[in-house]
């Protein structure tokens, strides 16, 4: 689907932002404001899989991408059989003339057709430059054991996939506090904090485990006996990480960055509802060379967590935007608009000593919204 504004796609270049995974929406809110103070005109381009008028209102054009899944039944979108993903949005960014293409979640697919891209003349944002990085970076396991290998400070993981091999983990690591999460996966699925009821002076309530999910926390032995017993994984096995719980203060880390170089960064941490938005340094003194060790190139974000001495470690990168980017516009610094007037040619390279002078230190609480959406 299309719905093409008055555009000169001879003259004018595009940009265009492919499926995310929940800023879509917000990065193309920001470029349409960088468009109305822009001496250079662009066009913005979106597209997802499902209808969503609600992001599209905030481009100039707008596609349905090819899926065979479009999780809803009222749409009918290209079958992905019929043409590739990147086939479809590659032919229709030729014609739009389109310049830079942040692909959002299926990077993976597009990174593997990189020279068809360049060779259109199309900057390819991926959140890295070879499909082996992306997958790297993907699987929780690797990510953590390319860590160690460049000396990058990182949380431990040892890797389990049955009950047997998490009984010998446990009987070899339960001695401190423990969490479980999928080798891959987003939003925290399948996360879960392990209460072995050792913990001096605390006790446990199986109960308000189940009361308080948002605590994320789980009986040990409840755990074994669910997954142990579980369908699902017998059916569908899935790869799992036993990790020590670190007890420190989380970090979120928007980065503009381009061939491992961080060009543009904020970090932000919770306090119960609020995020604190700013540069601290000794976090960006682990996400720098992190981002130089795996060649992440586009706006990806960084998770890094304090152990009990204090130590920032690494615990993931995403290869996309994060879902709090549009936070960093309270900052003073819009990272959306940094990345793409840069990769637009409308501004020069960003300088991350220039960026950091205009980060003003503020804090956020994000709130619930709404739009109607017409039949």
């Amino acid at each position: 689907m299309d719905n093409p504004e008055n555009t000169n796609h001879n003259t004018t270049v595009a940009a265009w932002l492919a499926e995310g995974q929940s800023s879509q929406r917000d990065m193309l809110a920001s470029l349409q404001s960088l468009k109305t103070r822009s001496d250079t005109p662009f066009n913005i381009i979106a597209s997802h899989r499902q209808n969503r008028p609600e992001i599209f209102e905030f481009a100039d054009s707008f596609y349905l991408e090819p899926s065979l899944n479009p999780l809803d039944d009222n749409e009918q979108p290209i079958p992905e059989a019929i043409i590739p993903r990147w086939q479809f949005v590659l032919e229709q960014a030729k014609q739009h003339n389109v310049k830079v293409l942040l692909t959002g979640r299926n990077g993976i697919d597009y990174e593997a057709q990189r020279e068809a891209f360049s060779a259109a003349g199309i900057r390819l944002l991926t959140g890295a430059t070879s499909v082996a990085a992306l997958e790297s970076i993907d699987d929780k396991f690797a990510f953590m054991q390319h860590c160690h290998l460049h000396n990058i400070p990182v949380a431990d993981a040892w890797r389990f996939d049955n009950t047997a091999e998490l009984d010998a983990l446990l009987a070899e690591h339960g001695h401190q506090p423990l969490c479980v999460k999928p080798v891959t996966g987003i939003f925290a699925q399948g996360f879960w904090r392990l209460d072995s009821g050792k913990e001096e002076d605390e006790t446990y309530d199986s109960f308000e485990h189940l009361y308080f999910t948002e605590e994320k926390k789980i009986n040990t032995d409840q755990f074994l006996n669910a997954y142990t017993n579980s369908q699902m994984i017998h059916e569908r096995p899935i790869p799992m990480l036993l990790m020590p719980y670190l007890s420190g203060q989380e970090y979120s880390i928007d980065v503009v960055c381009e061939y491992g170089e961080v060009l543009a960064a904020i970090t932000r941490h919770k306090t119960g509802k609020i995020q604190h938005i700013g540069y601290e340094r000794s976090v960006m003194d682990v996400v720098i060379p992190l981002i130089k060790v795996f060649g992440c190139d586009g706006i990806v974000s960084v998770q890094t967590k304090a152990d009990d001495a204090g130590q920032q470690r690494v615990l993931e990168i995403n290869s996309r935007p994060s879902g709090g980017i549009g936070y960093t516009t309270h900052s003073g610094v819009d990272l959306t608009q940094v990345g793409f007037s840069y990769w637009l040619g409308l501004t020069k390279k960003p300088d991350l000593d220039d960026i950091i002078q205009k980060i003003t230190p503020c804090q956020v609480r994000s709130i619930m919204t709404s739009v109607m959406i017409d039949d």
